[in-house]
């Protein structure tokens, strides 16, 4: 089909953007340019990616089950998020190149796990551990938006923040937002996608018996 290989254009056109373009410079000066790459990573080209490989050659999801298990997968992203989320880890991935590319990949990795675990080659064997794995992520991910979001002192430290004209606090409140916008409904209108597929299998196969 022809929206496969598209997708996965797609996903690699986010991908260079992404990594090629103005957000990595962005994101040592300010927050709110760390959360783009990371929502632009992890809930645009990893989906993207993961419905052009699904059912394909580089779809391991059918020859590694156990790893790709939905639940499984969500867990090991909110492990990977949180952690570069510590503001010693996402202090280091701004300051060392090194420790960006380990941040940026790991977000990579993960995300396209969660995806390729919920919409690859086996998703009809476990749809609702599919849909239980995107609600999961869509939790873990709004939460910590909140927290980012709502908290009343910043955790982070970017030197752009003066001259953006936000304060420190600011720059951490919208990218809280960014995370809530993109990430909670990214992952929920996953989930819901499948959940609306299992229920339209269901009533074909009862209107067929």
């Amino acid at each position: 089909m022809i929206w496969r290989p598209l997708s996965l254009m797609l996903g690699l056109a986010t991908l260079g953007a992404v990594w090629l373009g103005p957000l990595p410079a962005m994101a040592d000066r300010l927050f709110v340019g760390h959360m783009l790459m990371h929502m632009l990573v992890v809930a645009v080209a990893a989906p993207l990616l993961a419905i052009g490989l699904a059912g394909g050659r580089l779809d391991f999801s059918a020859r590694l089950p156990i790893l790709f298990s939905p639940i499984l997968a969500s867990v090991i992203e909110l492990f990977v998020v949180w952690a570069w989320h510590m503001p010693t880890l996402h202090h280091a991935a701004r300051t060392s190149t090194g420790a960006e590319l380990l941040e940026q990949g790991s977000y990579m990795v993960a995300g396209l796990l969660v995806w390729l675990a919920a919409f690859g080659g086996v998703r009809h064997r476990r749809a609702l551990a599919g849909i239980a794995g995107l609600l999961l992520t869509s939790m873990h991910m709004t939460l910590l938006g909140v927290l980012l979001a709502m908290s009343g002192r910043p955790l982070y430290q970017h030197t752009g923040s003066a001259l953006s004209g936000l304060s420190p606090l600011e720059d951490q409140q919208m990218g809280g937002v960014i995370m809530l916008a993109f990430g909670g409904s990214a992952y929920l209108i996953g989930g819901l996608y499948l959940l609306f597929g299992l229920l339209q299998d269901k009533r074909n196969a009862c209107s067929v018996s």
